[in-house]
């Protein structure tokens, strides 16, 4: 090639004539807030009930009472139905009174219809399986005359 000709570039970066390009304005491609990205990616993934749902278990002492909330844990919520264990039966025979107004108490902090039904479940409590003198049959304890 002859000095002082210069060589015509072909192949090279061209511009962009699509959507893509930035200038002035903000789009996608340029840093966004952190708070704004995740709530595009919950609405995006369905996740806005469940991540309620779990704000209700973190605050559950606040929205049942710092009393009944320390007697009583949700467990799990499917499908409208939360479960709920209590420390005792008395607690539980207390919490299935005050069913309808919790009910109630979390459909105003969730959407209407969100909860339907509070399953209220007892404590854990070891079942009376052995001893010496146990028979094949027995009811347990409760097997003592007759």
């Amino acid at each position: 090639m002859p000095k002082g000709v210069r060589r015509r570039r072909t192949g090279g970066p061209r511009r962009r004539t699509d959507s893509q390009v930035s200038g002035s304005h903000p789009d996608q491609r340029d840093p966004q807030l952190l708070g704004s990205q995740l709530e595009r990616l919950v609405a995006e993934r369905g996740w806005e009930l469940e991540l309620r749902v779990r704000g209700v278990f973190a605050r559950w002492p606040e929205l049942v009472g710092e009393e009944v909330g320390a007697h009583c844990t949700p467990e799990a919520f499917t499908d409208g139905k939360l479960t709920v264990r209590t420390d005792s039966t008395a607690w539980a025979t207390q919490l299935k009174l005050l069913a309808p107004a919790l009910v109630r108490r979390l459909n105003e902090e969730l959407g209407h219809g969100t909860v339907t039904l509070i399953d209220i479940v007892g404590p854990h409590l070891p079942r009376g399986v052995g001893g010496r003198r146990r028979t094949r049959d027995s009811r347990g304890p409760r097997d003592t005359y007759g």
